[in-house]
């Protein structure tokens, strides 16, 4: 290195500076200490915006759905509210309506006389007027010897009792 100094240069420089044509080892180190920097902040800022998602990835399916959709919705806008509700929805434990729900049509369906799942199936015969007199005629058939008919009120003998106990 001592060779190709120039005159007018001090002789005791610091060992970073190159002599010209070498590789500068300290430009390379540096480099690959902001490529590592700049990779780990990425990943530490995607970990951190996927919280919620991770987060209520063990709840219902449609809670996590709403989590997701929040997170890209904030990561799309950079408007921090929406990370936000998703993280709070995310960390709130919705009530499971759906199995009650279920539970109540599987119910319903067995009262009609429908095998459950059947209606799903076949929505369009259920609302034909000839499925619906068939299946009232089986319905009647079947319940006849059961129990007896129910007496039904018409609206204009329901509507007067009703103001009768207002009265």
């Amino acid at each position: 290195m001592a060779d190709s100094l120039h005159p007018a240069a001090a002789h005791d420089l610091p060992s970073f500076i190159t002599a010209p044509g070498e590789t500068d080892v300290l430009m390379v180190v540096m480099s690959l200490i902001l490529l590592l920097a700049v990779v780990g902040f990425g990943i530490l800022f995607l970990r951190l915006h996927t919280l919620p998602e991770r987060m209520a990835h063990k709840s219902q399916k449609i809670q996590f759905e709403i989590v997701a959709v929040l997170g890209l919705i904030a990561l799309f806008t950079h408007m921090h509210i929406f990370w936000i509700a998703g993280l709070l929805l995310a960390l709130i434990d919705l009530p499971d309506f759906g199995s009650s729900l279920g539970r109540i049509a599987t119910s319903t369906e067995k009262m009609a006389g429908i095998e459950p799942g059947e209606a799903e199936l076949q929505p369009q015969t259920m609302a034909t007027g000839d499925a619906a007199g068939a299946l009232l005629e089986k319905n009647k058939a079947a319940t006849e010897g059961d129990r007896a008919p129910l007496r039904t009120r018409s609206a204009s003998q329901s509507a007067r009792a009703k103001e009768r106990r207002h009265a």
